[in-house]
């Protein structure tokens, strides 16, 4: 970030400055530097948005489109301000209020999603919009003071126009490599914060004094300590999430995984065989009736969280192994540390993509494949494809059985997307859910929420997994047959080709709970 020397106009060894302009070596940290913090902002406001807005591709168009906005109009009225005033009076302001906006960041979008969601997203747009049009204003400025004569435009712009670009490549680099994985997001903007006003304050006292640095420096401050008590705190700030452990108040045992501000998981500690979750109540029930009891398995889990079924096959089934490919490094730390995962407990956890995973395992090598990676704000399409779904068949066994969690409201497209998708790889899909969401009660408005589907190529008794359903009180019925062809309609198919999840999928707010 900014570390700015060499404003004054006498000469300093290997950085010869021109009479009221910059020396090159300057003028290459400014630029390279504000180019940085644009990207940092970027990529940081994406994170600080998806526990509210989804990690989707909508979102992550947003607010790229407001980051390119803001470098637009910063370049051209940076440059348009900078013929039309001293440009050595727009450095330090450019500086030091993009650094006292971006301190300010978390504590503003997290108290407007809590207290004002309506007002979300002209906030989150302000928050990239100003700092962003701040920091792109630098290039031009930094320009206009290289410029001694049009026989060098052309060096001079290329220059600094090459810089600003590498600027905002190690920007994305250092963030999304480095930054991201070792600071919570807060932290990140207000160090970047601090290090602009410094670099204001630097380039103030060598051009004009100190004026208006205490003011930003205040600002800072408050947006610091305005930080540790705003809503949306974390436990821990993962690589993917904002991560939090709530204890069951009614259960001392028990604990809630929250991912995003979203309930993602729910771990009895002492008793894993307890689900309170519906869905995960569900899928218990589809495997109890698929497979003889107590009968261990070879199981694989796309998708981890709070590793709630992991633990209840281990604890019901004795010997079962069970493999689990996790994306997020941080919640299988969370497993182990806050959750109470042993290693004893024949569960292997793999940090890695779940379609990476699936293709590394063995043809007809499971009897069981879970799907649980699937969120109500978000879902990792290529999870969903009949490319996916066919690897997916590969590694079952004859009697293998695949069973997911899915997630959708409204028309619930998303739902019926996959299940249709399922329908055309597997021979054997019947659909778990409230009689509403699936079809049974035509009259009725679906509700949405959790549905499970089940697929195999194999019968698999339904009436024992009624049964079971009813036992464990959760309401939900089974739709297979007409019935599932009835609720599917002409749906379209998801292929690695053509999967427009984001799209289909209607989230609903975290704040709904699941």
């Amino acid at each position: 970030m900014p570390c700015v020397t060499g404003l004054s106009s006498s000469p300093v060894a290997g950085d010869r400055p021109r009479e009221n302009g910059l020396g090159s070596r300057t003028a290459v940290a400014l630029v390279f530097a504000a180019s940085a913090a644009v990207l940092v902002v970027e990529i940081v406001s994406l994170r600080l948005l998806a526990p509210y807005l989804g990690l989707t591709l909508e979102t992550s168009t947003m607010v790229i489109g407001i980051a390119l906005t803001a470098i637009a109009a910063g370049s051209w009225m940076g440059g348009r301000i900078a013929d039309q005033v001293s440009p050595r009076r727009l450095l330090g302001p450019s500086l030091g209020l993009s650094g006292a906006v971006v301190a300010l960041t978390p504590v503003v979008l997290r108290s407007t999603a809590e207290w004002a969601p309506a007002l979300l997203f002209l906030i989150a747009a302000l928050t990239i919009l100003v700092p962003g049009a701040l920091l792109s204003a630098v290039t031009p400025i930094v320009t206009k003071l290289r410029l001694t004569s049009l026989a060098e435009t052309g060096t001079v712009v290329g220059r600094l126009s090459g810089v600003s670009t590498l600027g905002a490549i190690v920007g994305t680099v250092l963030t999304g490599f480095v930054l991201v994985a070792r600071f919570p997001v807060s932290s990140i903007l207000i160090g970047l914060g601090v290090l602009l006003v410094a670099g204001s304050a630097l380039v103030e006292w060598r051009t004009r004094g100190w004026i208006g640095i205490p003011a930003l420096t205040l600002v800072i401050v408050a947006g610091g300590l305005a930080t540790t008590v705003a809503p949306g705190g974390c436990d821990t700030e993962t690589r993917y999430h904002c991560a939090r452990v709530v204890t069951d108040p009614d259960r001392e045992s028990g604990r809630t995984l929250l991912l995003d501000g979203v309930r993602h998981s729910y771990v009895d500690i002492d008793d894993p065989t307890f689900l309170k979750f519906a869905y995960v109540r569900a899928i218990a029930s589809v495997v109890d009736a698929a497979f003889p009891d107590g009968e261990p398995l070879a199981a694989y889990h796309l998708g981890g969280g709070g590793l709630t079924f992991p633990r209840y096959l281990a604890a019901t089934r004795p010997g079962t192994t069970s493999l689990v490919s996790e994306i997020d490094s941080g919640v299988v730390r969370i497993n182990r540390d806050r959750l109470g995962l042993t290693a004893q407990a024949d569960i292997d956890v793999r940090t890695e993509d779940g379609r990476l995973g699936l293709r590394r395992l063995d043809t007809d090598s499971r009897d069981l494949v879970v799907g649980d990676a699937f969120g109500g704000v978000s879902v990792p399409w290529h999870l969903t494809t009949r490319e996916a779904m066919t690897d997916i068949r590969r590694v079952l066994n004859e009697d293998g059985l695949y069973v997911a969690n899915l997630i959708d409201h409204g028309e619930l497209a998303f739902a019926r997307a996959e299940v249709a998708t399922l329908s055309e790889t597997f021979e054997h899909v019947a659909l778990l859910g409230e009689p509403t969401d699936i079809g049974l009660a035509p009259t009725a408005t679906p509700k949405g929420g959790n549905l499970v589907v089940l697929a195999s190529n194999r019968p698999v008794d339904l009436s024992a997994t009624q049964d079971s359903l009813d036992t464990r009180k959760t309401g939900w019925k089974i739709a297979t047959g007409d019935d599932l062809t009835s609720w599917l309609g002409d749906t379209q198919l998801l292929t690695d080709d053509y999967a427009p999840v984001d799209q289909l999928l209607q989230p609903y707010s975290p704040q709904s709970g699941q």
